[in-house]
């Protein structure tokens, strides 16, 4: 795995990249050696987020946690990012290495846990007029919805608009590349 920090408003010790890589490392099993990883550490008044995004064929798993300490943001990350892993192990043994979760987690106490399928509660259809990037977002707003699909006037292709966390907003495009 590649590994790429980037820090905002704090400078990134050594042994903090030391700590990274060897949280990482017992990610490798499941990841090709292709997979990037990035690493972003944002320093806000007294808190320190962590980003942590790995990128491997067409699949990006992501964890976001913000805490006192960047070291304890981090280990919350690791966290996040175990349990999607755990979660999902048996679609993502099917696009990933096969066994390869098993080595990295320990097998359930019961012996016959079924695969959780994932069900639609509801389908609903949308206009897809083109509207601006403002309209949607104007539009997910009145509805009350964390987000909102929409047809780009500008590029003509399907958009999600989306509020983060953060209160600012995020634009989802479509993107042919790995």
């Amino acid at each position: 795995m590649k590994i790429t920090y980037t820090a905002r408003k704090v400078n990134l010790r050594d042994n903090f990249k030391e700590r990274v890589e060897k949280k990482l490392k017992k990610f490798e099993k499941i990841f090709s050696e292709d997979a990037t990883v990035n690493v972003v550490v944002t320093l806000n008044k007294n808190n320190q987020t962590v980003e942590i995004t790995i990128k491997d064929n067409s699949m990006i798993y992501r964890a976001e946690k913000t805490q006192l300490e960047m070291n304890d943001a981090l280990d919350k990350c690791i966290d996040v990012l175990g349990r999607q892993l755990r979660k999902n192990k048996a679609k993502l043994e099917k696009k990933l290495k096969s066994g390869s979760i098993d080595d990295l987690f320990e097998a359930p106490a019961l012996e016959d846990v079924e695969e959780e399928e994932y069900k639609v509660l509801r389908t609903k259809s949308i206009p897809v007029k083109p509207i601006t990037i403002d309209e949607a977002i104007l539009q997910m707003n009145m509805i009350g919805h964390k987000f909102y699909m929409f047809t780009n006037v500008d590029t003509n292709e399907i958009n999600v608009v989306y509020s983060r966390d953060d209160g600012a907003y995020g634009l989802l495009e479509p993107s042919f590349d790995d």
